[in-house]
């Protein structure tokens, strides 16, 4: 399977893991707890085979900031959580630096040209 499809799987699990983790009111609703670690497990299983394709620190900081990204989203969305025109444009900046990653790996790769 493409590296890059794995890369995101990984991170999506790894967001519904963090988002289990609020929905578990600190430990205390059993299956949101137990979804912590079967979401959490899924994603870090995914991470050495899209290591095996895509360099470590370009897989790390993109897992990192779009995970940040999404997680972002969800809380500001579902969750009520604050947000203002910083928060938002470091959130903007963030997905920047994700694309632009993904753009330098690509193209270090010869996939864009």
């Amino acid at each position: 399977m493409n590296s890059w499809l794995l890369l995101g799987l990984a991170i999506l699990l790894e967001v519904a893991g963090t988002t289990s983790m609020k929905l578990s009111d600190g430990m205390q609703k059993v299956f949101p707890t137990v979804m912590i670690f079967v979401f959490y497990s899924m994603a870090f299983v995914l991470m050495p085979f899209v290591m095996k394709k895509i360099e470590m620190s370009t897989v790390y900081a993109i897992w990192t900031g779009a995970g940040t990204v999404m997680v972002t989203i969800i809380g500001i969305a579902y969750f009520s959580e604050s947000s203002n025109g910083y928060k938002l444009a470091s959130i903007g900046l963030i997905g920047l630096g994700v694309l632009g990653l993904h753009l330098a790996e690509r193209s270090s790769q010869g996939v864009m040209g």
